[in-house]
């Protein structure tokens, strides 16, 4: 099993935009990228492509004179695998001291807290 390549925060909106419709070209990409945020360039996220493929995160394939860029992982994967590294690097890897920063420390709405509550009830039935 390939394991998941670190993804910058500036790579993971170009990653979005590539598991939103993919394969894709990289003009595809960038206009996707621009509907939601209007300053990216598109050499910007063409550079990131490139570096992404360059780190496995992505593939391409030549199109005639474009190229389509298809993701190596699913979405899923790629966030399980920065989850991990977040609660190694802050937490020490301790699941109890993040949920419990992240519940005191944020503005969780009744409707929030009760949707924790019944994932939680869950995960204790299947214990």
């Amino acid at each position: 099993m390939k394991r998941v390549p670190r993804i910058s925060e500036t790579e993971w909106e170009v990653m979005r935009a590539v598991w939103a419709g993919h394969p894709a070209t990289s003009a595809e990409i960038v206009a996707r990228l621009a509907a939601d945020d209007p300053t990216w360039h598109p050499k910007t996220a063409r550079t990131l492509l490139a570096r992404l493929v360059e780190k496995g995160a992505l593939a391409s394939e030549a199109d005639g004179r474009a190229f389509r860029y298809r993701p190596l992982f699913a979405e899923a994967e790629c966030v399980a695998a920065a989850s991990d590294s977040f609660l190694d690097r802050v937490f020490g890897g301790a699941l109890k001291p993040m949920l419990a920063h992240f519940v005191e420390h944020q503005d969780l709405s009744p409707a929030e807290i009760k949707e924790l509550e019944e994932l939680l009830a869950r995960r204790k039935r299947r214990r």
